[in-house]
């Protein structure tokens, strides 16, 4: 679903969590060497001078062979199982008329809505995509729109409801006590913010609700790569303003905004997920339980690299 032609370079993806440390280096390293020990130990038991001497005659390929696997089964089990239970089985799709329009129509609209909107380097959207984005978003720093995260994502919401068919189930309860951005959500808004000094609209590769459609909104967010984070409502709800078709038939694939933590009862008890979701009626914002898997939800979220 790319918008932009590939440039040959590669992209570096940036973790979000940071690099290694010293003591993570020192037990990775006992712990392999533990189980090379062992792999030896039990081979040598079972082998005998012609045979081990047939595996000293490829000495280099063996080397190679078992690097290369030792580095696959380190990589298959960095995700954790933690909350692996909570993945439903979901065949839903986008709808037949989404299309992710190029960067530079996208910020014509935005600026339409939102006039004060100042610099966009749209040039970026001409690079590769990260690994799991599906296209280039443009999506304001919702520091350019209001003084809190909270009072951005009230005037989204209420420039959604001015266009659309909208139904907000938690109206008026959308302060700090009730709504807050993840941790990891914030911390890739502040690594955009300083990749893309001076701009007002950030260019983010992103996925809108495919890669994780199913999971559970705490299962997405343990599961996601190390350079990917969720999507909240006013990142969303920015999508959706330039993107409308994204959400326009019941049988779509809902939307997770797993980047966001709701307080059902504005007490930092954080346990619910906020939700769009569209019916006969149009869209409806409301809750859900972080921790339930359903076949109807996706979380979209954006992916960082480094740029060099």
């Amino acid at each position: 679903m790319a918008t932009t032609t590939a440039t040959p370079h590669q992209i570096v993806p940036l973790h979000l969590s940071g690099n290694t440390t010293e003591q993570q280096n020192r037990m990775l390293k006992e712990s392999l060497g533990e189980a090379v020990q062992n792999a030896y130990e039990t081979a040598i038991e079972q082998l005998d001078r012609q045979s081990v001497q047939a595996v000293l005659d490829v000495d280099r390929k063996l080397r190679c062979e078992v690097t290369e696997k030792v580095v696959e089964i380190i990589h298959r089990h960095t995700v954790s199982d933690k909350y692996k239970d909570e993945q439903a089985p979901s065949n839903r799709v986008y709808p037949p008329t989404y299309r992710v329009r190029p960067v530079e129509a996208q910020v014509t609209e935005l600026r339409k809505v939102f006039p004060r909107l100042g610099s966009c380097q749209e040039r970026l959207a001409r690079r590769q995509l990260p690994e799991g984005a599906e296209a280039w978003f443009a999506i304001p720093r919702w520091q350019a729109m209001a003084s809190t995260y909270n009072e951005a994502v009230e005037m989204l919401l209420g420039i959604l409801t001015s266009k659309r068919r909208f139904s907000n189930r938690i109206i008026g309860k959308l302060g700090e006590t009730y709504l807050r951005q993840t941790e990891r959500s914030r911390l890739a808004e502040t690594i955009l913010g300083e990749q893309q000094e001076g701009s007002d609209i950030l260019v983010v590769g992103a996925q809108a609700g495919m890669l994780h459609r199913g999971a559970s909104a705490r299962r997405t967010r343990i599961s996601m790569a190390g350079n990917e984070y969720a999507m909240g409502v006013f990142a969303f709800g920015c999508i959706l303003l330039t993107h409308p078709e994204r959400l326009s038939t019941g049988d779509t694939l809902m939307i997770d905004c797993g980047g966001d933590e709701y307080s059902v009862r504005g007490d930092y008890t954080f346990d619910r997920v906020p939700l769009f979701d569209y019916d006969m009626a149009g869209i409806e914002f409301s809750i859900f339980y972080e921790d339930r898997a359903r076949n109807l939800w996706g979380t979209p979220t954006g992916f960082l690299y480094k740029l060099v």
